[in-house]
């Protein structure tokens, strides 16, 4: 973690670029906070020199000659500038650091999206979910207490400016204690706090995580008779949390209490320090003295907070992934054939042709189209585009290149607007509704309530397992990618609709001239595929071509061997 604060990482610089943005509303925040410390000041002072002067002049039988009209005007003037100034400190602070942090969010959310397959797809729902609120809102207090640095130092420079008018030694007195308050409490962070926070934010996202895979699994769960273990393994998961946030809260706690004890320790100093000055000013100093200890509170809570700042961010750093290359390699791959080698065996599509790639279950098939789409290691597979090796490609440019309708479709809670949106920018509904109609499934969301806005849950929940199929299709359609890649499209579809999917689909790809590399077990979409057929066993690829024939009129050879070919 530590190393991690010692440099410039990924989010820390899109941390400080959507801070600069806010510069005018955090300038107005820090103008609001110093002014609000030396109000804060001033109030203490002004109230102990007025408390003990009109003392004074009663036990001197001067009470009428005292002129208590002024000070208690400037009394009143500094809490209305104190209350007003903490006011307009937290608005601005605020205001800034919630649009920094809608900023940040996007940025994170565009890194994690940017990231290797592997280490994205490894990443929970629960953890990315904790990562992009909780961790978030812990840098939340990073911007939010910025103004209390500069509030603190001149809450310090004047009291001890105070402090030195009643005695000199008192000023250095107080100005040591508010330079080894910091530090201290600084030391006592690294010791306590920072392990906790630690533990606290890993444990909260193991929790998330658990709970979200408990939710998905919700329907195995019971019918396994599981509820009574998997509440015993989430109230661990609770109870690792409980403990963590536990020892954060004591370490806390002892911080605080030594920011009380020394605003004490520096009031006392005052009036030892300051004994035989006038009785005024040696009070006026001693609780001028004890506000800027409070002050400096602003200083330590900082401090505390940083903790949990440094365990977020360092949670965070683990989201940022290479940069996407420019959409303009796109305009350079897309022309040329794909060509595609394992195991010595090897098969060329020409742009807009299409390829299926056939073999028992096991056989690579799924890995071989999550390696093209760049969601997947290649393994021993080779391929290029337009002679262009896709290995030496980023996985984002494979992503513009390849849009995928996986086996298993990924969908989110939203509208069904909102997961065909994540096609690509700019989708109008016209679009939308006619790639539902290619892929049969408009009728069903004309029949819902609110037809395109209709909310869906979790992972598609509200859609059975084909519809759920078909608005993946849609969604790779609205892509408008060169090459299409289909994984078990018509899973799940009655032999009707699954006629009227692959018939639409046939004339979509044909007019359009888009690519297709087709894997499935079916016999209806395969007759979309008039080229070229590759046929892998476990471990072995092999190759055949075959003739534009109806795929009734085709014989469904087994594999061929490198020998064989």
């Amino acid at each position: 973690m530590r190393r991690l604060r010692d440099q410039n990482g990924e989010v820390e610089e899109r941390l400080a670029a959507r801070a600069r943005e806010q510069r005018a509303a955090m300038r107005l925040a820090i103008l609001a906070a110093v002014t609000g410390a030396l109000s804060a000041v001033g109030l203490a002072g002004l109230s102990g020199w007025f408390l003990a002067g009109a003392g004074l002049a009663a036990a001197a039988g001067a009470a009428l000659a005292f002129n208590y009209l002024l000070p208690s005007a400037l009394i009143r003037q500094a809490a209305i500038f104190r209350t007003g100034a903490r006011y307009f400190e937290r608005l601005f602070a605020h205001r800034a650091a919630l649009f920094a942090l809608a900023g940040l969010r996007a940025d994170l959310f565009r890194l994690l999206a940017a990231q290797p397959a592997a280490q994205a797809l490894a990443l929970s729902g629960g953890e990315a979910a904790s990562r992009l609120v909780e961790d978030v809102d812990a840098i939340e207090n990073r911007l939010v207490r910025a103004p209390s640095a500069p509030a603190g130092v001149a809450a310090g420079v004047l009291a001890v400016v105070v402090a030195w008018l009643a005695a000199p030694r008192a000023g250095v007195g107080v100005a040591a204690l508010l330079l080894a308050l910091v530090p201290l409490s600084n030391a006592l962070r690294t010791r306590f706090l920072e392990p906790a926070a630690e533990d606290t934010q890993a444990a909260l996202g193991a929790l998330k995580a658990a709970v979200v895979s408990a939710i998905d699994a919700a329907a195995e769960i019971r019918l396994m008779g599981l509820e009574t273990k998997t509440a015993a393994l989430l109230a661990d998961e609770a109870a690792r949390l409980d403990a963590a946030r536990s020892r954060y809260v004591r370490a806390e706690a002892g911080i605080a209490a030594l920011v009380t004890l020394f605003a004490g320790l520096a009031a006392g100093m005052v009036l030892l320090l300051a004994a035989g000055a006038p009785v005024a000013l040696v009070v006026a100093a001693a609780l001028a003295a004890q506000a800027a200890v409070e002050a400096q509170g602003g200083l330590v809570r900082t401090a505390i907070e940083r903790a949990r700042v440094a365990a977020g961010l360092a949670r965070l750093e683990a989201t940022a992934g290479p940069k996407p290359s420019p959409p303009a390699a796109i305009a350079t791959l897309a022309p040329g054939p794909l060509w595609i080698r394992v195991a010595g065996q090897e098969v060329e599509v020409e742009a807009g042709g299409r390829l299926l790639v056939a073999g028992p279950s096991g056989s690579g098939k799924t890995r071989l189209l999550l390696a093209l789409a760049g969601l997947g290691p290649a393994n021993s597979a080779e391929a290029t585009l337009g002679g262009v090796p896709l290995a030496r490609l980023s996985e984002m440019d494979r992503r513009r290149l390849f849009a995928l309708a996986p086996q298993a479709p990924m969908l989110m809670a939203g509208t069904i607007a909102e997961n065909l949106a994540l096609a690509r920018p700019g989708v109008t509904e016209a679009e939308m509704w006619e790639a539902l109609e290619i892929a049969g499934l408009a009728d069903v969301v004309r029949a819902r309530p609110g037809g395109l806005g209709a909310l869906l849950g979790d992972g598609g929940r509200g859609l059975s397992g084909g519809e759920a199929k078909r608005l993946a299709l849609a969604r790779a359609l609205l892509a408008r990618r060169p090459w299409l890649l289909l994984d078990e499209p018509t899973e799940g579809l009655d032999a009707e609709t699954e006629a009227e999917v692959v018939a639409r689909l046939d004339t979509w790809l044909g007019s359009t001239e888009t690519g297709l590399v087709l894997v499935s077990h079916r016999p209806a979409p395969r007759a979309l595929v008039r080229g070229s057929v590759l046929h892998l066993a476990p471990g072995l690829l092999a190759l055949r071509q075959e003739k534009s024939l109806p795929l009734q009129q085709r014989s469904c050879p087994g594999p061929v061997t490198a020998s064989q070919a």
